[in-house]
């Protein structure tokens, strides 16, 4: 999960206050909680009640009531679970995972929920539990899964390692050697959009019984996270590991999972290897899976791939979970700023407005921009903590100038983020939207463009402009243009900076710029680089330029007669 390496890192060297972590848990998806044993005080994060399904639980306000809520023997509470993790040295916390049920008093709906609690226990030199600080989420409601045997164990990550773990010894032993599958569902949140999270636990429990029903015999299955499970074959299998793999993949996606939706069209992928050959330990096995896991999702969606590996890997994997550590301290700490370019009319070159572009500051001293910051942000979940705090800088930066005009970019997974949203509709009330541009990429509007199109709407209620960034390379029509009633069109710097070069790229710029004008669309051109392009552009009827000829980002915004 992407917030792993995030809680690790509390357990090593805090470097938050637990209102800030919160904040960031929150960001990263699921209810964020701290609990302290001594005055049994448990505190939630406000989207509790939401991401757990019931009010009543986001307001439980102490661990004893939240305790006395967990069905007997479905799990270990995290109490419990805080004692039981081990220490590790140089470690200041203890990590744990849990998954238990929760039995609500009658007359709730549901009446069981099932619980994913990950977290950190904090203890005192003598040993006594002071803290405990996680997250959790609401798994598949009616999720109870029990083994070949009849039994009902406790089947989450900590079962599964476990299991491997006894495998491996045994592989050693006698030198044989055994297959690791790992089997995720395919785009989750998309079916937690568009059915909603009841049907897409109805989903995800099919998915479990259809893999279940595949088992062979000495072959075992763990859920691995809420939407991942692991496979362990007995050993090398004879038909050969992909053969294998394939054979839970196909009983999956063969015909669509019904639902009390109807059929949904939802799918899994996977991604496995050979152990102890391809992963040394229990650590390795999963890290290896999760990479195949992820080429297969990256190649095909729905498909198997097997595990490749990669001399960089590693050093890959653990350069980008210090930089994302780095990225969730800088959010924390206020090291995140923002740089200001000028965007000039194109005729007048005075300034009409500035970008805002996200810069952190290292703790080494070093200043990363977008290009560095974003690709980590996204694969570890944090894009949308980053828009907020982009967006506050913003609004602060509108009020401290009057004249002053600022476009802001929203990542897809922002565009519809409560939080975010309830930034703006603050702002407005104050009249700051008045001022502000808000820029959406064109594969945001690809992907749902008639939620899209409301989303517009409103922030056109709100009083702000709305621009599509990077306009060229995707396939947005002009139709479709129209039905969302964007005011302002960035074209892509690849078609400008090469203007002058190209003659294919000439003409797309100038049919695009006069389409433009036919729907009363204003036009920014990215990357000019020189004058010579400035005034093709102008010819042309380009409404504003952007790029090196106008000016670089800068700490402040310029004044607006500047160039």
């Amino acid at each position: 999960m992407p917030e792993a390496g995030l809680i690790a890192k509390l357990a090593s060297d805090p470097p938050l206050s637990p209102e800030a972590v919160a904040r960031v848990l929150q960001g990263l998806g699921g209810a964020a909680y701290c609990w302290t044993p001594g005055d049994d005080s448990l505190q939630w994060s406000t989207n509790a009640a939401s991401v757990l399904g019931c009010e009543r639980i986001g307001r439980m306000p102490s661990g004893a009531a939240y305790s006395e809520l967990i069905e007997p023997g479905s799990g270990v509470g995290r109490f419990d679970a805080a004692h039981r993790a081990p220490v590790r040295d140089g470690i200041r916390g203890r990590l744990f995972e849990t998954i238990y049920c929760l039995v609500l008093p009658p007359g709730s709906e549901p009446r069981r929920v099932w619980i994913e609690d990950r977290g950190v226990g904090y203890f005192d030199d003598s040993g006594r539990l002071e803290r405990v600080q996680g997250i959790v989420r609401r798994l598949a409601t009616a999720w109870n899964p029990k083994s070949a045997n009849g039994a009902e164990p406790q089947a989450d990550r900590q079962r599964l390692a476990r299991i491997l773990d006894d495998r491996l010894t045994e592989a050693y032993s006698e030198g044989s050697e055994f297959g690791f599958v790992l089997v995720a569902l395919d785009r989750l949140g998309r079916l937690n959009d568009a059915y909603g999270f009841n049907v897409a636990d109805e989903v995800i429990d099919i998915v479990w019984q259809r893999l279940r029903a595949q088992l062979g015999e000495g072959e075992e299955i763990a859920r691995f996270s809420g939407s991942k499970f692991g496979i362990i074959l007995r050993r090398w299998p004879a038909e050969g590991l992909a053969a294998a793999a394939e054979r839970f993949v196909s009983a999956v996606n063969a015909t669509p999972p019904r639902t009390s939706a109807g059929a949904v069209a939802a799918s899994v992928s996977a991604g496995g290897l050979i152990a102890p050959r391809q992963g040394r330990n229990v650590s390795e096995i999963f890290a290896h899976a999760q990479d195949a896991l992820q080429s297969a999702r990256t190649s095909a969606g729905g498909t198997f791939t097997t595990y490749a590996p990669s001399f960089d890997r590693a050093a890959e994997r653990r350069s980008n979970l210090r930089f994302a550590d780095d990225i969730v301290s800088a959010l924390g700490d206020d090291r995140v700023t923002l740089a200001f370019q000028p965007i000039a009319r194109s005729i007048t070159r005075d300034v009409a407005f500035h970008e805002c572009l996200v810069r952190i500051n290292g703790r080494d001293g070093r200043v990363f921009d977008g290009s560095a910051i974003i690709p980590t942000a996204e694969r570890f979940g944090l894009t949308q903590l980053i828009d907020r705090r982009t967006l506050e800088l913003a609004f602060g930066a509108l009020e401290a100038e009057p004249d002053l005009r600022l476009s802001v970019n929203v990542s897809p997974s922002t565009i519809h983020d409560g939080a975010w949203l309830h930034l703006l509709e603050e702002h407005a009330r104050r009249g700051l939207c008045d001022r502000l541009i808000v820029e959406l990429t064109e594969t945001t509007t690809i992907s749902d463009l008639e939620s899209v199109r409301r989303s517009v709407h409103w922030l056109h209620e709100l009083g702000c402009k709305v621009a599509m960034d990077d306009f060229g390379v995707g396939y947005t029509s002009f139709r479709n243009l129209r039905r969302l009633g964007v005011d302002m069109l960035k074209i892509d710097g690849s078609f400008i900076c090469t203007l002058m070069q190209s003659h294919d790229d000439r003409h797309f710029v100038r049919a695009l710029l006069d389409l433009a004008s036919n729907l009363d669309i204003e036009t920014v051109a990215e990357w000019v680089l020189d004058e010579e392009t400035a005034q093709q552009l102008v010819e042309w009827g380009c409404t504003y330029l952007q790029g090196e000829l106008i000016g670089l980002a800068t700490e402040k915004p310029l004044p607006a007669a500047s160039f």
